[in-house]
C-alpha cells in the first residue's frame, strides 16, 4: 500500500481542474463510498489486530489529508468564478432602485399601541392576563353572581363545566392585579387582549375580537376623572376638536356606568351615515368602580375608589380608518393595508 503515491496521484489529478463538478467526480472515485481510500478503510476490518495499529493511523491521516485537498481545492474554484463574474459583470448605478414590499403593520396592533403608549405616558401599566379563565375571576369578583341574567348576555365559550371558560372580557385581569396589590397601593393599569363571545345569529359580529379596559384606584377618585381620562384619549385617536359626553347606562361591576360618546368627526355634528344622523358616535363603556368589587378584590370603599373603561380596539379602528368590513383586520393582501399607512401620514 503505496500512501504517498495515493496523495501524489490526487494531487496531480485536481491540480489543473477549474470545474467543480469535475472535481467532484474525482473527490467521488478517491473518497466516495466506494472509492479507493474509502475500500482502504474497509480492509481494515480484515486485518488482525497488529495491522490495524501499523496502518490505521496511516490510512485516517492520508483520508484527512486527500480530504482537505479537495476542500482546498473547491474553495479556489469557488473564488476564481466569482472574481470572474465581477470582473465581467456591470452595475449602472444610475438605475432605479426595486422597491420591494416589507410588509405592513397589523392594524389593530397599531392603534393598541397607540393607546398604550399615551396611557404610559400617564403612569398606567400595560398588564396581561390569561385568555382562558377562572368563572369566578370571569363573572363572581365582577359582581355578576351565578344565575344572573347578565351571564346569558354574555354568550360565554364555557370549557369545563361553568367554571372553566374563554374568558367575555378583559376585565379578569383588572380583578386579578387589585388582588394581587392586596388593596394597599393605588392601581393604573390598562390590559388590551382578545375576548371571546358566542354570536352565532350575527354575521356582523365576529366571536372573537379586541378589547382596550382601563382601570385606576385611588383615593378620592369619580366620575370626573374618568372623563379627562376619556377626552386624552378620543382627541390622540381622532383629533384635538372632538368632544365627549356621557349618557348614564347599566354595568353590574360599575355604580354609576354610562356610555361614552364622542361628537362625529366626519359631519361634525351636523348628522351623516357614520353618526346615524345623530351627531354623534358610542364609543366605550365606563363608570366608577362597584364598591362590591373593590371589596370582592381587597380594597376597602370606604378609603379606595376608581374608575374602569373599555373600549372595543375594532370598533376603533374602524372608525379612525373608514373600515366597514371586519374582514380587512386579518387581510394579508399588502397593497390595501398600505393604504392605512398613507392614511396615518396624511
Amino acid at each position: 500500500m503505496d500512501v504517498r503515491k495515493i496523495k501524489d496521484d490526487v494531487i496531480n489529478e485536481i491540480k489543473e481542474i477549474k470545474d467543480s463538478k469535475v472535481l467532484y467526480d474525482i473527490r467521488v472515485k478517491y473518497i466516495g463510498k466506494k472509492g479507493i481510500i474509502s475500500e482502504l478503510v474497509s480492509n481494515l476490518g480484515k486485518m488482525t489486530i497488529e495491522e490495524k495499529k501499523e496502518y490505521g493511523p496511516i490510512i485516517n491521516t492520508l483520508k484527512q489529508e486527500v480530504i482537505k485537498l479537495f476542500d482546498d481545492k473547491n474553495n479556489e474554484i469557488e473564488l476564481n468564478v466569482l472574481n470572474e463574474k465581477l470582473k465581467n459583470e456591470k452595475i449602472d448605478i444610475s438605475l432605479p432602485s426595486v422597491k420591494v414590499p416589507i410588509g405592513s403593520p397589523n392594524i389593530l396592533e397599531k392603534l393598541i399601541e397607540e393607546v398604550e403608549e399615551l396611557l404610559i405616558s400617564l403612569g398606567y401599566d400595560v398588564v396581561d392576563g390569561p385568555e382562558v379563565e377562572e368563572d369566578k375571576y370571569n363573572f363572581e369578583m365582577l359582581n355578576i353572581p351565578k344565575g344572573h341574567p347578565a351571564r346569558d348576555a354574555q354568550d360565554t365559550f364555557y370549557i369545563k363545566g361553568e367554571e372553566i371558560l374563554l374568558r367575555s372580557q378583559t376585565s379578569p385581569v383588572q380583578v386579578r392585579t387589585m388582588l394581587e396589590y392586596k388593596g394597599e397601593k393605588p392601581v393604573r393599569m390598562i390590559c388590551p387582549g382578545k375576548t371571546y363571545r358566542r354570536d352565532d345569529d350575527d354575521a356582523t359580529h365576529s366571536h372573537q375580537f379586541m378589547q382596550i379596559e382601563g382601570l385606576l384606584v385611588d383615593k378620592d377618585i369619580s366620575l370626573s376623572d374618568l372623563k379627562g381620562t376619556i377626552d386624552i384619549i378620543v382627541k390622540k385617536l381622532f383629533g384635538e376638536n372632538i368632544e365627549t359626553r356621557f349618557r348614564p347606562s347599566y354595568y353590574q361591576f360599575t355604580e354609576p356606568s354610562v356610555e361614552v360618546d364622542i361628537s362625529c368627526f366626519n359631519c361634525k355634528g351636523k348628522g351623516c351615515n357614520i353618526c346615524k344622523h345623530t351627531g354623534w358616535i358610542t364609543v366605550a363603556g365606563a363608570g366608577v368602580v362597584h364598591p362590591n368589587v373593590l371589596k370582592m378584590s381587597g380594597y376597602d370603599p370606604k378609603v379606595w375608589s376608581g374608575f374602569a373603561f373599555g373600549f372595543g380596539a375594532e370598533r376603533l379602528a374602524m372608525l379612525k380608518y373608514g373600515i366597514d368590513d371586519l374582514r380587512v383586520f386579518y387581510n394579508t393582501e399588502l397593497r390595501e393595508l398600505a393604504t392605512f399607512d398613507r392614511k396615518e401620514s396624511d
